[in-house]
């Protein structure tokens, strides 16, 4: 009650001129904000007599929930799969400078690691609200060790592992506690994981099938067991064929459980994944498409060699591409359904009245003009501040 009586008496907030995706759509309703939430004008006149304390111009720009990103290795210059002294810094910068791209909420991500790694790291990255000091942390993303080795990908082989024969325990061996982890990728074709799946479920970790040789019963054995994820979809798992799709076909799937999303992240780069096959599975299940960055330390940094995880990548020419889909569905596609993913879209992803005033302020280019959090303006880009 003393916090609701604290928010009644904060200050109030208008956004007037702008565009709010709102229900799928954009709407060119004003966008008003108190005590860090979205708030119910009507409430505001009809119960309460009040009007806004300050409005703000937005010139007719649109305003969308800010994105969330659940799958970050890294960025200018930091790796978070390296077990440095200054782990907690090395999030901070991330979480500070990705402001700029709009990202309110992000799940560092760890790459296939030697479990002293992970031990170091895990405990030195808890979940974080956002604020001017940088993006809210969810939890982390522990991608490998438990993948294939077929389709390890950039991951190194020497630290891949299997499941032994009491599962669970070999992941907590192996990860340490888990309490600031959000989701796990790993292959579901190896021995024991639907064992470790519903153990992880359990404890409310995302489960994300990845990295893989799979089938599409195995597959969707996984779902069954409490998956509920893709990593990055088409890469690193067996290509898409008619007589047996492999975990692509979780898609279209017909043999799920009754009312189960099965969500799946793409990076569109145009280089991952081209755009045809990026507006292939769209059409095919547009509401679980999850965007993703999949960045690495060399975000921000142009080409050259930098690390990535225990080893040295590469760059050579970094691109973006939007494809295949509305205005609208790519900006759910990075902000409500990630959110949904992590069981969040009551809170993040939505402007829905009563969720958190963390959104974005976009031009007609989609260009990044704001970021807010908690309603609070954390990020401007400099012709916008004129």
């Amino acid at each position: 009650m003393r916090g609701e009586q604290g928010a009644a008496g904060a200050r109030v907030l208008q956004f007037t001129n702008c565009r709010i995706l709102r229900g799928g759509k954009l709407l060119r309703e004003d966008l008003w904000v108190r005590g860090g939430r979205i708030l119910d004008p009507e409430k505001l006149f009809f119960e309460e007599r009040r009007v806004a304390d300050e409005r703000r111009d937005c010139g007719g720009r649109i305003l969308a929930p800010g994105f969330i990103d659940v799958q970050i290795n890294g960025g200018f210059g930091v790796d978070f799969s390296q077990a440095t002294e200054n782990v907690c810094s090395g999030v901070a910068l991330v979480a500070r400078r990705i402001l700029s791209h709009g990202v309110t909420s992000f799940c560092p991500t760890l790459v296939t690691s030697p479990p002293e790694v992970y031990h170091k790291v895990v405990p030195q990255i808890p979940v974080k609200s956002g604020g001017p000091h940088g993006a809210g942390v969810l939890g982390l993303h522990l991608e490998g060790p438990f993948i294939s080795r077929e389709k390890r990908g950039a991951h190194p082989e020497a630290h891949l592992r299997s499941f032994e024969a009491n599962a669970f325990q070999d992941l907590l061996a192996t990860y340490g506690p888990l309490d600031n982890v959000r989701i796990v990728t790993l292959a579901p074709e190896l021995g024991h994981s639907h064992e470790v799946i519903r153990e992880l479920t359990a404890r409310g970790i995302c489960v994300s099938l990845g990295h893989s040789v799979a089938d599409l019963r195995a597959a969707e054995d996984a779902v069954w067991s409490g998956a509920t994820f893709i990593t990055h979809l088409f890469n690193a798992m067996l290509p898409f064929h008619h007589r047996d799709p492999g975990i692509v076909g979780l898609l279209t799937s017909d043999r799920l459980p009754a009312g189960r999303c099965i969500f799946y992240g793409m990076i569109a780069d145009g280089t991952h994944t081209n755009p045809a096959a990026l507006r292939i599975a769209h059409r095919a299940h547009p509401q679980g498409l999850v965007l993703v960055t999949d960045a690495i330390p060399a975000l921000g940094l142009g080409n050259g060699r930098h690390t990535l995880g225990q080893q040295e990548v590469e760059v050579d020419g970094l691109t973006a591409y939007v494809a295949g889909c509305s205005v609208e569905s790519a900006l759910e596609a990075a902000s409500l359904h990630p959110a949904q993913l992590l069981g969040l879209e009551k809170s993040k992803g939505t402007l829905d009245f009563g969720a958190d005033a963390d959104f974005v302020v976009l031009d007609d280019s989609l260009h990044v003009q704001a970021t807010y959090i908690s309603g609070e303006l954390v990020w401007q880009a400099e012709a916008a501040r004129q």
